[in-house]
């Protein structure tokens, strides 16, 4: 007998060692495919068993006889062994299910097993990490689940990437199994809060079988989170959690309502996170809160009227985007009430109040009008405002890029369904975002990008189309997908390239130095170049008016400056179309006064032989002075409104201070080039100097037309036809004002021939008056 026992204790000891070397230096997949064969067959069965006892019975047996051969014995073994106790107690009670065909029991006891599992293999996947074994860790950590997915939350794979650097030698075990475990508890926490909600809808709908199921689910998920939950509030806490949780899945299981239940566990569990968030989380979530109610808005606008449901899909679209809000707010929930109760309670109220117009609408009970909706959002506008730093949601755009993610799925979907209108909806919808959140940054930061992601929503960059263009010819799924997927890794790159942290002082000042220096040397040469043509003779003072219309410019671009501090994001959102709108204004007038500026040149001695018309000379003297007056206003704010949008995003990222160095850096160098510019034109004979100052005014007038051109093709204002054989470089678009669109060459062309044209008219009509008798005074 004593040698049977030494036997059988050397048999157990080879298969504990047996089993430590398939999950430890062996192949690290085993554990994830046997768990795998484990939750298909438990799956099977509880499906299968009012269909067939006895092959559901087989199937549970089978389950059984893999996890005892495969796993039971690696879980005893380390530090799974609280995990393979729940097992054990979840396969009997499983068994004991079968025998009686009791459905919701057997769902529950497969849930038990299924989370117990997950236990498992979290707790094995941190102490192979703690022994240094990371072949044993990565095989563990498959057993994993992740967040639910969805278009707005995308998996986690931090714990992956952790372990992969801590294989490679860039991270130390302490920081991989830290990440690990932030990650795991994030998941777990997020599929409890689902499993409670899937719980509740399953009642709702009587589905005894799945509420059940949910129930010990989320019972199973908490085992997991416990310890966490224990640490933050105490062992005894943790005991009343963990009943409230047994209480809920003895309700469902004896089919009695779970409202009582589920409200004592939802209780118990306010304000609890397991992973507690870093800062560039809480700043994303607080983002994607903002920026995705606000989405709710829009999509509810563009779907009712006259008090009915005109799009059935935008409600649908606005009720995903309340989905993504309320998510977001959940995780946030710990945060924002420990900062701001009431505005956490607000938000939370806003959110239902919303949430119910929404699925009165999908129903079509009763249909608010669009104003209610734009009325809630923007209380829950305000109260999140209330609730956060404001540093959180001016400074971090991350929440931006999640929903110009969002639309472009929205895009994907309507081009799926052949709805292009619907498509390009979404389309604008992204661009807007981008425009008003990352853009300054991007702009401010990492320049390069801006084309190419501003190509790739329009016209295209070599050698992919634009999805503007793609949607206008109503492509094929794929061909837009194709771009979307570029799109997507050039929004990352952006992304990463702007980051999430402060960027060193000096090269703030520079960039904005260099960003003021390029917007400021425009006016610059318009404005010497006017000058200088009006420094002599009896048009001197028509100077006076332009200088005027300058220093109202910069007075305006000031107060511009002080309002976008206080609603920079109102002002983005807008700030291509009123920068079309000034453009347009500059290049009318910019050609009115290159047309005035030639012909009162060279008409001067056959405009003097008219003495009868003097009233008819200062009438045209009061226009060409509010012509003045114009174009010295609008050649400098068209600059100034769209620096100061770039500038804000650099004062929220290193401080007013950094930036405005910058400004005086960059003011400096206008001032240096305006001088110079003056002293040349004073030295010059005043035939060249007309002539240099001909050919300054027509420089500036084709790169006005080319960029008013651009921006209007950008905010749709005009039709817009790439010329895919050739794609000028960025520089040449950033500082010329030449596109790649047969738009913008032609225009550019017409000003061209104008210019010059207005230049040999005026010399014609010159001579042909010089040929003239001058009559009798």
């Amino acid at each position: 007998m004593r040698n049977y026992l030494v036997s059988m204790a050397a048999a157990f000891l080879l298969l504990g060692a047996l089993s430590a070397s398939v999950f430890g230096a062996g192949d690290p997949a085993a554990p994830a495919e046997a768990v795998r064969s484990v939750q298909t067959d438990l799956s099977r069965a509880a499906a299968g068993l009012a269909l067939d006892a006895e092959d559901a019975k087989a199937k549970l047996t089978r389950a059984e006889r893999t996890y005892r051969g495969e796993l039971a014995g690696a879980f005893a073994s380390g530090g799974g062994s609280e995990a393979a106790a729940r097992a054990s107690e979840g396969f009997a009670a499983a068994n004991e299910a079968a025998s009686t065909g009791n459905e919701p029991g057997l769902a529950a006891a497969a849930a038990e097993i299924r989370t117990a599992l997950l236990a498992g293999g979290y707790s094995l996947a941190l102490e192979s990490i703690a022994r240094g074994d990371a072949g044993a860790a990565a095989g563990w950590l498959q057993l994993r689940e992740y967040r639910p997915t969805s278009r707005f939350a995308q998996p986690n794979t931090d714990a992956s990437l952790a372990i992969d650097e801590w294989t490679k030698g860039a991270a130390s075990a302490s920081d991989a199994a830290a990440r690990v475990k932030a990650d795991l508890l994030d998941a777990y926490q997020a599929r409890l809060t689902k499993a409670l909600q899937d719980a509740k809808d399953a009642e709702a709908k009587r589905f005894a079988t799945r509420q059940a199921e949910h129930a010990a689910s989320a019972r199973g998920y908490f085992r997991i989170l416990a310890p966490a939950y224990a640490e933050q509030r105490g062992d005894a806490a943790a005991r009343k959690a963990t009943a409230a949780l047994d209480g809920l899945l003895a309700a469902a299981l004896a089919g009695k309502p779970i409202g009582e239940p589920l409200a004592a566990v939802e209780s118990e569990l306010r304000g609890f996170r397991a992973a507690p968030l870093s800062l560039d989380e809480k700043k994303r979530l607080a983002g994607q809160l903002k920026r995705f109610a606000s989405l709710v808005a829009v999509e509810y606008g563009r779907g009712v009227g006259g008090g009915k449901v005109l799009k059935d899909f935008e409600i649908v679209e606005a009720s995903s985007f309340h989905t993504a809000a309320l998510n977001a707010f959940q995780d946030l929930r710990e945060t924002l009430e420990a900062s701001n109760p009431s505005a956490a309670a607000d938000i939370e109220r806003l959110l239902n109040e919303l949430k119910a117009i929404l699925d009165a609408a999908a129903a079509q009970t009763s249909v608010a009008p669009a104003s209610a909706v734009d009325e809630a959002v923007g209380k829950l506008s305000k109260a999140v405002t209330d609730a956060v730093p404001a540093d959180w949601l001016a400074h971090s755009v991350a929440g931006d890029f999640d929903a110009v993610s969002a639309l472009l799925d929205q895009m994907e979907s309507a081009v799926q369904a052949g709805q292009y209108d619907r498509a390009e909806s979404a389309r604008l919808e992204a661009y807007a975002i981008m425009e008003s959140g990352p853009e300054p940054r991007i702009v401010a930061f990492a320049p390069s990008f801006k084309p190419i992601i501003e190509g790739l929503f329009w016209n295209g960059v070599q050698p992919y189309k634009g999805l503007a263009d793609l949607i206008a010819r109503r492509a094929s799924s794929e061909e837009i997908r194709g771009v979307r997927l570029q799109l997507d890794q050039e929004l990352a790159k952006a992304q990463e390239a702007i980051g999430g942290g402060h960027s060193s002082r000096t090269a703030v000042a520079f960039n904005t130095a260099t960003i003021v220096f390029r917007e400021g040397l425009e006016a610059v040469l318009i404005l010497a170049a006017l000058m200088a043509g009006l420094q002599r003779g009896e048009y001197s003072h028509m100077r006076r008016p332009l200088w005027w219309g300058a220093l109202g410019a910069l007075g305006a671009t000031v107060l511009t400056w002080f309002l976008a501090r206080g609603v920079l994001a109102s002002l983005a959102r807008f700030g291509e179309h009123l920068e079309a709108i000034v453009s347009l204004i500059a290049v009318a007038v910019l050609l009115l006064i290159t047309n005035w500026f030639f012909h009162k040149t060279y008409w001067t001695g056959w405009l003097q032989s008219f003495q009868k018309r003097k009233g008819r000379i200062v009438k045209g003297d009061i226009g060409q002075w509010i012509g003045m007056v114009t174009l010295g206003f609008t050649s400098i704010y068209r600059e100034g409104f769209e620096t100061v949008l770039f500038l804000q995003a650099m004062v929220l990222d290193a401080g007013p201070g950094a930036v405005g160095g910058g400004i005086a850096l960059g003011m400096t160098g206008v001032v240096l080039v305006g001088l110079l510019l003056f002293l040349i034109q004073v030295k010059l004979p005043y035939k060249k100097m007309l002539v240099v100052t001909g050919v300054m005014i027509g420089s500036v007038l084709l790169t006005m037309v080319g960029t008013t051109t651009h921006v209007f093709q950008v905010v749709g204002w005009l039709p817009l036809h790439p010329i895919r054989s050739y794609e000028f470089p960025y520089w040449i678009s950033l500082w010329f004002g030449v596109y790649a669109t047969w738009e913008g060459i032609v225009l550019q062309i017409a000003s061209f021939v104008f210019v010059v044209g207005s230049y040999y008219l005026a010399r014609g009509l010159q001579r042909r008056g010089k040929r003239e008798p001058v009559p009798a005074s």
